[in-house]
């Protein structure tokens, strides 16, 4: 059971959860066909989409499969996140880095949160 052109939501979500490959696949031609028809080249393309995921407030996972594979410095991950916080709200960015960092897309902070000024 993949995801078929006439197949019903139920029987999409559960080849999905059941990670049948045809609907993996199906998820992944879907991800390269938005990446040509968008026009954009792929770090602009990468840098959208983190934007939107931070703006959805997503999950870790949702970080890990969209972004798992990119070649976005931390600089440009954080150069996003600056750009973004006046419209989703630093609440939504804050959410955003720590689940980049259980994503393991961001390394882990081994000092102290510190006040600047």
């Amino acid at each position: 059971m993949g995801i078929e052109p006439h197949a019903t939501p139920e029987d999409c979500l559960r080849a999905l959860a059941a990670g049948q490959a045809s609907a993996l696949e199906t998820l992944a031609r879907m991800e390269v066909e938005a990446l040509a028809r968008s026009g954009l080249d792929e770090e602009t393309y990468l840098l959208v989409r983190l934007a939107a995921l931070a703006a959805t407030d997503t999950a870790p996972v949702s970080y890990r499969a969209h972004l798992g594979a990119a070649r976005l410095s931390t600089a440009e991950i954080l150069a996003a996140l600056v750009a973004i916080t006046p419209v989703v709200g630093s609440a939504r960015v804050l959410s955003a880095a720590s689940k980049l960092t259980l994503a393991g897309l961001l390394p882990a902070d081994s000092g102290q949160i510190t006040p600047s000024g």
